[in-house]
């Protein structure tokens, strides 16, 4: 039987396909944990922001993975990253779906109170987007060249948002906009909106343009109030994006609960990926109100690849967002945390150089994730950096981080 994945766009999000659990079969019984093995904790709070990248989280709760490793994941509905960022520090939850570069920011006090962090493993690649207001359409503005063009002609303030100073959607907002010649800080002006408040902000004309993460750029397409523009994985190709993160404090405690949380995770990271029978029941799960509370066609085109542009364009993106990618997606790459600290030292966050190795090994748990793929008998990358080009042609890949971050034309110099 053709799987759905390797159908043609319109018809593959239409498949109406549901599953019990992984492999069409429900979740194994809970496994009973003794000893130095069992998780010191049972139950475990786990913040998140709706958006689609959040499904792994919530689809380990549902379909049962945490209970099956000895825990209940708790699924917390967060309703601005800077809320997400003060629970953590103050232990109102213990972990959290976040932006990687914001727990960067948090334990090197950049962007609020500093605290000693850990990130536990990559949730997800790919699949945020930048979007442009109808208004710029109509004038031709619909994607970077025709934007860099109607900056230079028609002069005035120009409005764009991102969701939160030190994360990722403020560095793709940036690198984007800097590599057609826009200074981001500049030329323009930039203000941080939470990304469910993203579409109603757009309506009411308070931005040009915004970058955030799914489903929101496609509910301002299909609400009219905005264009597509581009994808992150235009910029990089499978980009790390949000991390399940805690404190650094948390894992030295608990870390037989941190190892159950990664093999939960993991394993719903798994069966999200496996067939599109399993992303359309993902879709239906995490599109209900007690998570991003959208409709499931919002986020399921765009998971499975179907793109459209807002202006009649439609295509079939193969580097839409993926979870699991035979693990290659979950590990946390040491070259992945670095590459946030190039970028927050290029738009000035960070005054000084940090020790970029040094940092990304205080926070990125490689050990811990080695511990639980192992048991899962998911593959683990030999080398804890990773080589990628991005969309202005630099390779990064983690050696000479401060020569990279300098080399850059446009940043930001005080």
């Amino acid at each position: 039987m053709t799987d759905a994945l390797h159908l043609p766009c319109q018809a593959r999000f239409r498949m109406n396909h549901t599953v019990p659990g992984p492999h069409g079969r429900p979740p194994r019984p809970i496994l009973r944990l003794a000893g130095s093995d069992k998780p010191e904790r049972e139950e475990v709070r786990i913040g998140f922001m709706p958006l689609t990248d959040c499904a792994s989280v919530v689809m380990a709760s549902v379909l049962g993975f945490d209970r099956k490793h000895g825990i209940r994941i708790v699924p917390t509905k967060e309703a601005s990253w800077a809320g997400v960022r003060d629970k953590l520090v103050r232990g109102d939850i213990d972990m959290a779906h976040v932006l990687y570069g914001l727990v960067y920011g948090v334990h090197l006090g950049v962007g609020g109170p500093k605290k000693d962090m850990a990130v536990l493993m990559t949730i997800n690649n790919n699949g945020q987007g930048l979007s442009l207001s109808r208004r710029l359409a109509d004038k031709g503005a619909v994607d970077l060249g025709s934007l860099a063009v109607l900056l230079r002609s028609e002069r005035r303030d120009y409005t764009f948002a991102q969701t939160f100073p030190t994360g990722t959607h403020a560095m793709w907002l940036y690198y984007w906009l800097a590599s057609a010649g826009i200074d981001p800080f500049a030329d323009v002006k930039t203000i941080v909106v939470p990304p469910p408040q993203m579409v109603a902000n757009a309506r009411a004309g308070n931005m040009d343009g915004f970058s955030v993460g799914e489903p929101w750029n496609h509910r301002g397409i299909l609400d009219g109030v905005s264009v597509h523009a581009a994808s992150s994985q235009d910029i990089w190709r499978n980009h790390p994006e949000k991390v399940v993160a805690s404190t650094a404090d948390y894992v030295r405690r608990y870390p037989n609960t941190c190892r159950a949380v990664v093999m939960a995770v993991l394993e719903a990271s798994r069966w999200i990926d496996a067939t599109a029978a399993n992303r359309r029941k993902m879709a239906e799960t995490i599109a209900a109100k007690p998570f991003v509370d959208t409709s499931v066609d919002v986020i399921l085109e765009r998971i499975v690849g179907c793109y459209t542009n807002g202006l009649g364009r439609t295509w079939e993106d193969p580097h839409h967002m993926s979870f699991f990618r035979d693990g290659e997606v979950n590990f946390p790459y040491l070259s992945d945390g670095m590459w946030f600290l190039t970028q927050q030292k290029r738009w000035g966050l960070l005054k000084e150089h940090p020790d970029y190795l040094g940092v990304a090994s205080q926070i990125n748990q490689i050990a811990l994730y080695r511990e639980a793929a192992s048991a899962l008998n998911i593959p683990v990358p030999t080398s804890p950096m990773r080589s990628s080009r991005l969309m202005d042609g630099v390779v990064w890949d983690g050696t000479e981080p401060a020569v990279y971050a300098d080399a850059f034309k446009i940043r930001r110099r005080e």
